[in-house]
């Protein structure tokens, strides 16, 4: 008998991947979570029956959201991360030297509990000890904090279940007061392909173009993922992705990444014309 993971991405579409072995599943206080052996992906972490991580294609995802905003600024010191639970951009930031603290605010400790078991690869960073580990909720974490990071990623589930608060106009404002004058937000924005997604990516640019001078939409391909087809946020309170990238600054620290350099940087923000107009015109 063959076994198979399967995920329904729309309505009308699903991602099938066969399978080894199911080598967990626990249900939290907030949500299931699974881990499948897969003959293509290698092990796969599920949560709810959607894709979270794969040990195959995770370093698409990771590299990228972790490594554009350090290029553009290489003197962040330090950030703030939400979600992120698999330990995977928190293992990318750990890279740096030059950060000296790392706050990480994960709302299901299984989570983490789970990736350090299983993903001990992706996991590895989490018990360095220049990271603070929360196990609370990212939105109540931010309230009443002014200055204080870098650099806030985002990297949350889609938003509903425990994920729905982080994509709020209130949010995002208290995100900012929480940045530094030169302050980076990185969020996971969807994907433009499939209708249920691009409007989430519509509506959180929006939001953060409200509260942020600065605000640029950038991709990446990540074959898992809702089509494959990724995009991110970059806001920020005084620096550009494009203008101020400092690429001989960041390649000159000589760090070993799988996906993300310099000069895909500046192609990931170039973005197709479809998606352009979807962003800038708010229509999906």
């Amino acid at each position: 008998m063959e076994l198979w993971y399967t995920e329904e991405q729309t309505e009308h579409v699903r991602l099938s991947l066969k399978v080894k072995e199911h080598l967990f599943s626990a249900k939290s206080d907030f949500q299931t979570v699974d881990v499948l052996d897969t003959y293509e992906y290698g092990r796969l972490m599920t949560i709810d029956g959607l894709v979270m991580v794969t040990e195959k294609d995770e370093f698409v995802y990771h590299d990228m959201i972790v490594h554009t905003s350090m290029a553009v600024n290489t003197n962040i010191k330090t950030a703030l991360i939400i979600g992120g639970g698999d330990g995977g951009t928190a293992r990318e930031i750990m890279k740096y030297k030059n950060i000296e603290h790392v706050d990480m605010v994960e709302i299901d400790k299984l989570v983490c509990d789970i990736s350090r078991e299983f993903f001990p690869a992706i996991s590895s960073e989490l018990s360095n000890h220049r990271l603070s580990l929360y196990y609370e909720d990212g939105v109540a974490f931010m309230k009443n904090k002014e200055n204080i990071y870098d650099l806030i990623i985002i990297d949350s589930t889609d938003p509903i279940g425990p994920g729905e608060g982080l994509f709020t106009t209130e949010f995002y404002s208290d995100c900012f007061k929480a940045l530094t004058k030169d302050g980076i937000l990185i969020n996971q924005n969807e994907s433009p392909v499939y209708d249920q997604f691009a409007k989430e990516a519509v509506r959180a640019n929006q939001k953060l173009k409200k509260i942020f001078p600065i605000v640029k939409v950038y991709q990446a391909q990540i074959p898992t993922y809702p089509s494959g087809y990724w995009l991110f946020g970059f806001a920020s309170k005084t620096l550009d992705p494009l203008k101020d990238l400092k690429a001989d600054d960041w390649n000159n620290l000589g760090l070993k990444t799988k996906y993300y350099n310099t000069d895909l940087h500046l192609g990931a923000f170039a973005l197709p014309n479809y998606v352009k107009e979807k962003i800038e015109n708010g229509n999906v």
